[in-house]
């Protein structure tokens, strides 16, 4: 686990800006503390900071073949690196580690571009190859590991692990995006390939960018999700495959030259990869947990006894509300908004397991894998509404409804019709972007200033959702929703608050789950073993039953979230009041503060729940203030 930045000139051979390109590299040194690699040549600049994970003695980067005609630079983990190496020494290719770099490297010079489609793991790479004059990036499957780039004004390119290695650069325009702020504002994060800045891309999930010299650069998606039916369709048979094969996930992502503990949120997800991975570790495992003084929130009894069932050491930490240096902390860490409260106690969890290992597995996927989310249960019956109506007569029909009922977004979900109505007087795209929604667009017309608004002009947030909606190889309204999910919301929010809080500690995060053959396999699941009933899923726990006790796959969904409206009602509604109304914040050129002044005050009077739009703010103002 690594962290990798670069620069090429597109067109000639400048010589490369050395003392620059370093700047770059130790702007992500907290994600490679073990060491750091540099090459330069004429035109070509690549830099690596190492988390030494695998192959401690002779990993170092950047790896080059024999000859020097072929480097690397690699953030990541292959976990089928060993069956690919012997693939490719008994093709003849030799080897001079016991790295899974070196493995990419050969796989390269054996199969070109098509390597990708080989590699099971999470990753993020550069390679050059001077044979072709190529620039060759890739980003794994899920997109667990991250992968920037920008084009410069004087045809060149840069790219790195976090955008904070790009804006090094002085000649990446740091413009910000109206469109991206629009994204931040509807979804709580920026959707991939968009940034904040205009002048800065996010390689996409599932992609490849080639750049050679005197051609246009070339994009190229090399994986899609894409449902293959399986055989295992009967609920037993099912449920004995998923164990077998998430087991078989689990101790493929165990292997390190390094100590390897779990994250233990008590949830379904990570008390199960908790459970599978304690019986592979010789000993006791370490396993974290984040725990709060709310009762509502806290889910330390459960995973306390997913501990103490499996002998796990177990390491708990109590968050209450006060860490502000923290919250100050996010701005740095994800170098662009993000909205998503649970990166918090998420950074807590890294920072805790930090202390005694180097890598830790998370439950992550489980939830976009298995319809785990309420959501998709309201979008398929909202679906099967919308069927029974067009679309011409339902807009004015509900839209009219949703205008006349009260909000009542204190309530629970089904007394809150203003919401169904909104969203049955709406096409399947827009309706299932109203389920994912942060801010409601009344709330956003009034907040953004006139300039913001102008310069948004006419795009709609909603048209991320429709894009991927439109690409879905699904028929069933719950797995084109699905679909959705793993290519926005998994990416753009859960992957990337794992990456980021992680490697601001210098820890390395393994995500059982998205094991690409995993994923393939429960693609392929029909929708009943998933979502039934008012259920989520039912194959999974059904899977579990062996392992877990019936009070942890049973009950009521909880989320690793963090009790944001009470918090806000007291130490952070001090702290954003003390933001908004002090001199000089930037807050102002882009938000009606005045208004942002009556949320808060409507929120901490008990009046109404806009702890999520503040925290946005809040998350705004930090990135600001950078």
């Amino acid at each position: 686990m690594c962290g990798i930045t670069g620069w090429l000139d597109t067109e000639g051979k400048r010589p490369p800006d050395q003392p620059l390109v370093k700047a770059m590299a130790d702007a992500i040194r907290h994600r490679g503390p073990d060491g750091e690699g540099f090459y330069f040549e004429p035109g070509l600049a690549l830099a690596h900071r190492r988390l030494a994970i695998i192959d401690l003695e002779t990993g170092e980067q950047p790896m080059f073949t024999e000859a020097g005609r072929v480097a690397i630079v690699f953030n990541g983990e292959i976990y089928n690196y060993r069956e690919l190496r012997r693939d490719l020494e008994a093709a003849a290719h030799p080897f001079c580690t016991h790295s899974d770099t070196e493995v990419i490297l050969r796989a390269w010079v054996a199969w070109g571009e098509a390597c990708v489609d080989r590699l099971q793991g999470m990753f993020a790479f550069a390679l050059w190859d001077q044979r072709t004059q190529s620039l060759f990036l890739a980003r794994d499957r899920l997109g667990e590991k991250p992968l920037h780039y920008a084009f410069l004004p004087d045809r060149g390119l840069i790219f790195g692990s976090e955008l904070k290695a790009l804006t090094v650069h002085p000649g990446m325009a740091r413009e910000l995006d109206p469109c991206a702020i629009q994204d931040f504002f509807s979804l709580g994060y920026i959707a991939d390939p968009k940034t904040i800045y205009r002048a800065a891309r996010k390689l996409e999930a599932g992609h490849t960018l080639t750049l050679t010299r005197g051609a246009s650069p070339r994009l190229r998606r090399y994986w899609n999700p894409q449902p293959v039916e399986s055989a295992d369709q009967s609920p037993a048979r099912a449920a004995d495959s998923l164990r077998e094969r998430l087991d078989a996930a689990v101790k493929s992502q165990l292997v390190a030259d390094v100590p390897v503990g779990a994250f233990l949120s008590g949830g379904v997800d990570s008390s199960a990869v908790t459970a599978l991975a304690a019986g592979h570790v010789p000993g006791a495992l370490n396993a974290f947990t984040i725990g709060f003084e709310d009762r509502q929130f806290d889910e330390r009894p459960y995973a306390d006894a997913v501990a103490k069932r499996y002998g796990v050491r177990h390491l708990v930490e109590t968050m209450t509300g006060s860490e502000m240096e923290s919250v100050d902390a996010l701005a740095d860490i994800f170098d662009e908004p993000f909205g998503d409260s649970s990166a918090l106690p998420t950074y807590h969890l890294a920072r805790l397991a930090s202390r005694t290992v180097k890598v830790a597995l998370s439950g992550d996927g489980g939830d976009e894998l298995f319809a785990g989310y309420r959501r998709y249960l309201f979008h398929g019956r909202e679906e099967s509404l919308r069927a029974f109506l067009p679309l011409s007569l339902r807009r004015p029909l509900f839209g009219m409804l949703a205008g006349i009922y009260p909000q009542l977004d204190w309530a629970p979900r089904f007394l809150r019709a203003r919401q169904t109505f909104r969203e049955l007087s709406c096409d399947a795209a827009e309706g299932y972007f109203h389920n994912v929604m942060v801010v409601d667009e009344a709330t956003r017309a009034r907040l953004f200033s006139a300039s913001l608004r102008q310069a948004i002009g006419g795009y709609r947030s909603s048209d991320v959702i429709r894009e991927h909606m439109a690409g879905a190889p699904h028929a069933d309204a719950v797995s084109i929703a699905q679909y959705v999910d793993l290519k926005t919301w998994l990416v753009g929010d859960i992957l990337t608050k794992v990456d980021r809080t992680a490697m601001a500690c210098g820890l390395e995060v393994r995500v059982p789950m998205l094991d690409p053959q995993f994923v393939a396999w429960t693609l392929g699941l029909p929708r009943q073993l998933k979502l039934a009933g008012g259920e989520g899923k039912i194959v999974l726990k059904r899977a579990l039953e062996p392992l877990l006790p019936r009070d942890i796959l049973y009950r009521r969904k909880q989320g690793f979230s963090v009790p944001l409206a009470a918090w806000f009602r007291g130490p952070f509604g001090a702290a954003f009041a003390r933001t908004i109304s002090g001199g000089g914040t930037a807050l102002g050129d882009y938000f009606d503060l005045g208004y942002a002044e009556q949320l808060l005050a409507s929120h901490r009077q008990g009046w109404a729940d806009h702890s999520r739009t503040l925290w946005l703010l809040w998350m705004f103002q930090g990135f600001l203030q950078r």
